[in-house]
């Protein structure tokens, strides 16, 4: 069969289930023949032989099945850069840009400031933080030693210097130390929301945080204060629905200056909070 063909009848099968069929048909076929999605514009009459089109449907099948292309395609694009993803990360979303965004917007740009990735996962935050702010040195834990390799991989193909990749449940790895600035993009789903089937292929800690989605907060809210220098900022990630329940768990935490951030859709995302007021 064709290319464009191949194409056109992938494109067929994605649509009721893919908002971006075609270009999930493209990148799949491209992978699949190790070439540049150019060539499928140039070459439409190249013909997949038996061979390379059943690894082409394997690829397809799972892309139908509901796994998000990150994890098929193995990289996700995050800040402008391509970072590494696996099953064991979150797949890094848009709306988390928002908090590099606020940490950048803090750190003064020759500062050499000591910041906290807690949850790093894909070391997303971590990486782009660190890449924009080379005298800071950013420390990065997560509870998955899957997980902290792919962000160890990605401090790796960044070629930075300034990121220590810990294993450890929060904050234990890091007890005892101070940092000026701590980011999280926490678990903030509710064990029972719905949407946890379409997020199936994730890691589900990653994702899921009790009955209210706010267990894990409520754990960074207690624990955090004794790691922030004074004046410190804690800015934590959660849904569009919960700024309210955060700012409340922030406030019986002892936390001031208190204020949540829209991202780009509007919708409420990102808490941050001092240790002291100024």
């Amino acid at each position: 069969m064709r290319l464009d063909a191949v194409i056109t009848d992938a494109v067929e099968r994605l649509a009721p289930d893919s908002d971006s069929a075609r270009l999930d048909a493209e990148i799949l076929l491209c992978q699949t023949i190790n070439m540049p999605r150019s060539y499928l514009f140039a070459h439409p009459e190249d013909v997949l032989d038996a061979l390379t089109r059943d690894r082409f449907e394997r690829l397809l099948k799972r892309r139908l099945d509901g796994e998000p292309m990150s994890y098929i395609t193995g990289t996700r694009e995050f800040w402008s850069r391509e970072l590494l993803v696996s099953p064991a990360t979150l797949v890094p979303r848009p709306e988390t840009e928002l908090l590099v965004e606020l940490a950048l917007a803090e750190i003064p740009r020759e500062a050499e400031w000591q910041i906290l990735d807690l949850g790093t996962g894909s070391g997303a935050i971590a990486v782009s933080i660190a890449a924009e702010r080379l005298m800071c040195t950013i420390t990065a834990t997560d509870a998955s030693a899957d997980a902290l390799a792919v962000a160890a991989e990605n401090v790796r193909q960044a070629d930075l210097a300034n990121v220590i990749c810990l294993k450890g449940y929060w904050t234990a790895p890091v007890t005892g130390r101070l940092f000026n600035l701590i980011v999280a993009n926490p678990p903030y789903v509710r064990s029972d929301d719905a949407a946890l089937q379409d997020l199936r292929y994730e890691p589900l800690a990653a994702l899921a945080s009790g009955e209210d989605g706010l267990n894990d907060i409520r754990i960074l809210a207690t624990n955090c204060t004794a790691l922030l220098a004074e004046d410190g900022w804690l800015m934590l990630e959660h849904g569009a629905d919960q700024q309210i329940a955060v700012a409340d768990i922030l406030e019986a935490a002892n936390w001031v200056d208190i204020a949540c951030h829209n991202d780009l859709a509007g919708k409420p995302r990102v808490t941050v909070a001092r240790r002291n007021g100024k």
